[in-house]
């Protein structure tokens, strides 16, 4: 049976390579395997992202706030209210059908709206939850419809969501098939977005203590953080390459003999670490959050957290793990095809709810 699904994306980030993050990355492979299934799937998403998707553009119009309301110093920032009336346009604009009937809404943003506002919905809401707990998200479920369902991306993230939510657990699913395996090589990589909390600066030290040459790559996300902790940390066999995109970025995770994981938070997933496996690359990371759910003995090695000398080790420990073993946990347990598995029986589920209610 296919189904009309109405998928929601972040407002601030396109949904389109290369990906600003993970959140970005879940959501393009999710709508894309749905589409390949033959459903119908709207696509609700930020400004420029990847045309294949036919994604309608949240619309964040300019907001320019009174001067009597920024006498206020409580109010809220410009960018804020405009994501809160660009959602606030969606969801009145599903209540009243204006997209004709759909079977299931998902929501796959960081926005409290969507559940806030899901009594409105003429379908059931299904919510992906990518963060630990937020204050307007916890605070939003509080007024969320009854049949209200929601997903973790790792039992790591449930846990921390029990005291407000009850959610299952569907880990983030990557394209295998476009993470072919790599002939590995000298080098270290680690990818992402270069912001403290990622901790890029921690994996060159470590890289530097393990003797293991390393490339960064993603985006630049907090100059000042790159210019004051990445960017002098640079030069003896440590390289910054931009923010690649597409077959570049799995030639170089392909190519690389170790991939490091620096999380200086509770990594609610770890998509970067799930890349890398594909790749048959083995993971050197810090046992945060959901790492321990990725990262197993047979295909690399975890190090405790924000210790630079565990993760050198870790380093050169990985690096020789067989690479076939790497790709096999990735095939076998992050593979898109088993993540849509799992959000298509809970779309069906979630149908028949609503139907039988």
């Amino acid at each position: 049976m296919t189904l009309r699904i109405c998928l929601i994306a972040s407002s601030r980030f396109p949904v389109a390579e290369p990906f600003m993050g993970g959140l970005e990355a879940h959501t393009h492979s999710l709508a894309a395997a749905l589409k390949r299934r033959g459903h119908e799937v709207l696509v609700f998403a930020g400004p420029g992202s990847d045309p294949a998707l036919e994604a309608t553009t949240l619309q964040v119009a300019p907001f320019s706030s009174s001067e009597a309301a920024r006498s206020d110093v409580g109010g809220r920032p410009e960018q804020w209210m405009a994501e809160h009336h660009a959602y606030l346009d969606l969801m009145l604009s599903l209540a009243r059908g204006d997209h004709g009937h759909v079977d299931v809404v998902h929501n796959n943003s960081l926005h409290h709206l969507p559940i806030a506002m899901s009594r409105t919905l003429p379908a059931p809401l299904l919510t992906t939850l990518h963060t630990p707990p937020i204050a307007w998200l916890e605070s939003a479920a509080e007024f969320a419809a009854s049949n209200a369902h929601y997903v973790a991306v790792s039992d790591h993230l449930a846990r921390s969501w029990d005291h407000v939510v009850t959610a299952e657990t569907i880990p983030n699913g990557i394209d295998t098939a476009a993470w072919r395996p790599g002939p590995g090589g000298p080098r270290a990589v680690w990818s992402g977005r270069l912001v403290a909390e990622k901790a890029p600066h921690e994996a060159i030290e470590a890289a530097r203590l393990a003797g293991v040459p390393l490339d960064l790559v993603g985006p630049a996300h907090d100059p000042a953080y790159f210019a004051r902790e990445v960017e002098p940390r640079l030069g003896a066999g440590v390289r910054y390459l931009g923010h690649l995109a597409g077959e570049p970025l799995r030639r170089l995770v392909g190519e690389a003999g170790v991939a490091v994981v620096t999380p200086a938070w509770d990594e609610p997933f770890g998509l970067v670490a799930a890349e890398a496996l594909a790749s048959g690359t083995p993971v050197a990371a810090y046992a945060r959050g959901a790492l321990p759910e990725i990262v197993t003995p047979d295909c690399g090695r975890l190090a405790v957290g924000g210790d630079t000398a565990s993760l050198a080790l870790a380093i050169r420990e990985a690096m020789v793990l067989d690479r076939a073993a790497a790709r096999r946990r990735a095939v076998e347990h992050f593979d898109v095809e088993v993540m849509v598995d799992r959000y298509e029986e809970t779309y069906r589920w979630l149908s028949g709810v609503r139907d039988a209610a």
